[in-house]
């Protein structure tokens, strides 16, 4: 049974729709985890915000993103391409099938190799912002440098990039919908339904033209009959799109965010430039973009002391998890050489990001880049810009900078 609500209110303050928690979520998850660690909200489902529970919700009790039944509610949201066909709403075969389609793509050493072409993007960036003395750090940097990787990765014109980032962001509200209010959720439907038009003309002109790209290379695959769909062709070419940029603004705007707020982190980064890769993982720790991650179980479970039926969906709070003091030390400073960094900003098992080594490398480009070049940076605003997105990306940062070196 779920654990008794000390205070009233059934959400014990960690809301995930509230706007004080969307501003800030820290202070609410660290008193849920103190009142409720194993809870069932309102809505039925279970969340864990201890570092333990989540780890062994995500690897070792049987459990998958499908209820056992294999079906998946909310799947007929989107005919044809809603979300429930791409990797990540499959489990195995499926997941494996369609994940070892694309992962050639997302290897370490085929990452390493797009690195440079990365750091170019990233100093186009700063300096087209040079002379201006200010920049918006989500529209000149957090969000170019991922968009420009994964569509040349995918061969989608750099021209549609703003219409992308508009369509992707609403799209994402369709993996919460059960919390979605009306008109965000019709927002949803249509940002996917034009995702799916625009794909559908654009692997028709590709059919004609294959190049070297992702979506070349599942049009081949379709077509040497390793039984992918039309339907799953066209959702693996929009989850990859999405999931190839949106949260990885979220990670470099919220890092940049980070450094310019702990001003001796920033400064010990431009000294050490080689901490860049301690300073990624510390700013996937500390606010990395993705709440949480949901899961079905597949059999009852005990989890911290309390047996969760088979086929309840369960959320690991990853936010929560990432600022448990009994797995980090002093859990809510910001600290770029943090030694023993095991995160769970990743997920787990057989769904750990795929896209982890691309979106490490493009963080690291861009905030080591912005940390580097960017001289005397302030935040220049009254307050904080969330954008649209279901997941914790800004808005806008807008930044002013003495020079840039």
């Amino acid at each position: 049974m779920a654990m008794p609500i000390a205070d009233g209110d059934p959400w014990h303050g960690a809301n995930p729709i509230d706007p004080a928690f969307r501003a800030d979520p820290h202070p609410y998850l660290h008193r849920l985890r103190e009142l409720a660690p194993v809870d069932q909200t309102p809505i039925g489902v279970w969340r864990l915000t201890r570092y333990a529970d989540c780890v062994r919700l995500l690897t070792q009790v049987p459990t998958g993103v499908r209820l056992t039944d294999g079906s998946l509610p909310g799947e007929g949201m989107v005919p044809n391409a809603g979300p429930a066909r791409f990797m990540l709403q499959q489990d195995p075969p499926n997941h494996t099938r369609l994940r070892k389609l694309v992962s050639k793509a997302f290897t370490p050493r085929a990452i390493e190799r797009l690195r440079a072409r990365a750091q170019e993007v990233a100093d186009a960036q700063i300096d087209a912002v040079a002379a201006r003395g200010e920049m918006d750090v989500i529209a000149d940097l957090a969000l170019p440098v991922p968009a420009t990787m994964i569509c040349e990765m995918m061969g989608v014109p750099l021209s549609e990039r703003d219409r992308f980032t508009e369509w992707t962001a609403q799209a994402t509200h369709l993996l919460a919908f059960m919390l979605a209010p009306p008109d965000v959720l019709e927002r949803a439907v249509a940002a996917a339904n034009a995702l799916r038009e625009y794909f559908e003309a654009l692997i028709a002109a590709r059919r004609a033209h294959l190049t070297d790209d992702i979506l070349s290379d599942l049009i081949r695959a379709e077509e040497s009959g390793d039984r992918l769909s039309g339907d799953e062709l066209l959702s693996q070419c929009i989850g990859l799109l999405i999931a190839g940029f949106e949260t990885t603004i979220g990670l470099i705007g919220n890092g940049v965010l980070a450094l310019i707020r702990h001003p001796d982190q920033l400064a010990r980064l431009r000294a050490e430039p080689a901490l860049i890769g301690s300073a990624v993982e510390e700013c996937l720790r500390f606010d990395g973009p993705i709440a949480l991650t949901p899961r079905y179980l597949h059999a009852d479970a005990e989890i911290g002391g309390v047996t969760i039926p088979k086929d309840s969906q369960v959320w690991a709070m990853l936010f929560a998890a990432n600022r448990d003091p009994a797995r980090f030390a002093d859990p809510d400073r910001f600290d770029i050489g943090r030694a023993d960094n095991a995160h769970l900003a990743f997920g787990g098992a057989a769904h750990f990001c795929l896209g982890a080594h691309l979106a490490r490398m493009e963080a690291q480009i861009a905030i080591g880049t912005f940390a580097r070049r960017v001289e005397a940076p302030r935040f220049a605003a009254a307050e904080l810009e969330w954008g649209r997105s279901l997941f914790r990306v800004l808005g806008r940062l807008p930044v002013q900078f003495a020079s840039v070196r």
